[in-house]
């Protein structure tokens, strides 16, 4: 597995619901109008299908929340089998495989949200804690830094710059 951060590009992002909130959010004012933008596009991306893909994506995501993590991947399982265009789930499940420590399957779900949605700040998120975990440190800056391109705001994007960039390139005298 290549695990160079230039894999990933940033091609553009396809016409949806959360688009001209993501425009918003990465030139956000104030961290409370990020915080508020940030809501708007995570309700966006999980209201992406049609009713039938949005109830199951729900259940998913509330057994998830519940750590019903069988119930959660089949109800992922069977949003991608209905319309596989949508991120939000492949995002979900990669969580999913990276909290049971499979990175290999969670880096391929992260890859393809990253695929339908270039702007998926929570799958560079995730992306960026699996190459942090695999001590891949210069991969995960560069995913952390995806972020912070997209989402400026990010607690966690922030400290894992800060975190990681003395280590990478060292510190200044």
């Amino acid at each position: 597995m290549m695990l160079s951060i230039a894999n990933y590009g940033m091609a553009e992002s396809p016409i949806g619901p959360a688009q001209r909130l993501l425009d918003k959010l990465a030139v956000a004012k104030t961290e409370q109008e990020a915080n508020f933008l940030y809501e708007d596009i995570i309700a966006a991306w999980l209201a992406s299908g049609g009713p039938t893909v949005d109830i199951l994506l729900e259940r998913g995501v509330d057994a998830q929340e519940s750590s019903n993590h069988s119930l959660a991947r089949d109800m992922y399982d069977r949003v991608i089998l209905i319309e596989p265009e949508i991120a939000e789930t492949w995002y979900r499940r990669g969580v999913l495989f990276f909290e049971q420590g499979k990175y290999d399957e969670a880096i391929l779900d992260f890859e393809e949200a990253l695929n339908l949605e270039p702007r998926h700040f929570e799958a560079w998120l995730g992306l960026g804690a699996i190459f942090e975990a695999i001590e891949e440190r210069e991969a995960a800056l560069n995913a952390y830094r995806q972020v912070l391109k997209l989402y400026p705001y990010s607690r966690y994007a922030k400290q894992a710059v800060s975190r990681l960039e003395p280590l990478i390139e060292g510190r200044a005298l």
